[in-house]
């Protein structure tokens, strides 16, 4: 039942802040509403995407409490559980509030570069003491280390609290092997929205977004064809989407999301260092997508 709720498009949320640098908790709400009204299957929270670096471990418990709250059951909820020392990450797990959460998402360790082993006693070590299922998360090109297909059929044939993967490995074959050989109930999720219908056609479940983040609607249209196997109608209705989605990375994430959104009018451009606002050049691209491609 968990694997069908999480499977389609989840929106990895990001965290407003106010032009004085706090959460802006009204204008995450207002985005909670937007991408839930969009039609997305559930929300992630504390992900890259919402700057989690950034923020003070008391914030993000109550962002965490908030987005849960405002929720109020009508979409799953998982959350970010992840850090690059395996007792932090235990710690985030006794220390947030996680009832309204459905799964935790738990990213490899960054920085430190653990062994293939290392890894897997890291999340056999997550999972025996999470209270709720883990997906995992692999992210090489930010976290400095890639998990295997073969560590992550390991995690997933010996762990029974992992449910399923984040891949933004980038690596097609490698995420073929793990569809091919995983568990039945074992989720598969695109990291990378550009590669959503690929990891789809091969039989994966779907994605972990951040273009959901500002076109809900239009990237639902898309995954909901690949759903139904209507892979052309999900190919040209993505089309419309592949411009801007590339527009949204290209000065890195969340950078580029939330330069869209602020040219929507849906949230500020504020952003904590050592990350920084869109260019205006960014802001005259998205200007000119979301006219030309009636993505607002």
């Amino acid at each position: 039942m968990l694997r069908h709720k999480l499977a389609g498009v989840g929106v990895a949320m990001i965290t407003p802040f106010t032009a004085e640098g706090r959460v802006d908790y009204d204008a995450l709400g207002r985005m909670v509403d937007h991408v839930i009204e969009g039609g997305v299957d559930y929300i992630v929270a504390l992900g890259t995407t919402a700057e989690t670096p950034t923020l003070y471990m008391p914030e993000r418990a109550v962002i965490t409490m908030y987005i849960a709250n405002h929720i109020a059951g009508r979409v799953p909820l998982v959350i970010g559980c992840g850090g690059n020392s395996t007792s932090e990450v235990l710690d985030q797990l006794r220390e947030f509030d996680l009832r309204g959460a459905d799964a935790i998402l738990s990213v490899t360790p960054y920085y430190n570069k653990p062994s293939q082993e290392g890894l897997y006693q890291h999340f056999r070590t997550v999972a025996e003491h999470s209270p709720l299922p883990v997906i995992l998360y692999n992210i090489p090109g930010r976290a400095g280390v890639n998990m295997t297909a073969e560590t992550t059929l390991r995690c997933a044939r010996d762990l029974d609290n992992v449910i399923g993967i984040k891949e933004a490995s980038g690596d097609i074959a490698q995420i073929e092997k793990i569809i091919a050989e995983r568990p039945s109930d074992f989720l598969v999720l695109s990291g990378d929205d550009g590669m959503v219908l690929q990891v789809m056609q091969r039989g994966g479940d779907g994605v972990i977004s951040v273009a959901a983040n500002a076109f809900p609607e239009r990237f639902m249209r898309c995954v909901n064809h690949a759903k139904a196997g209507d892979y052309a109608r999900a190919e040209a209705e993505y089309a419309a989407l592949d411009e801007a989605v590339k527009a949204l990375f290209a000065e890195g994430n969340p950078t580029g999301v939330k330069c869209a959104l602020s040219v929507m009018g849906k949230i500020g451009p504020t952003m904590r260092l050592p990350l920084v606002e869109g260019s205006e050049a960014l802001r005259e691209r998205f200007r000119k997508l979301i006219a030309e491609y009636d993505l607002r």
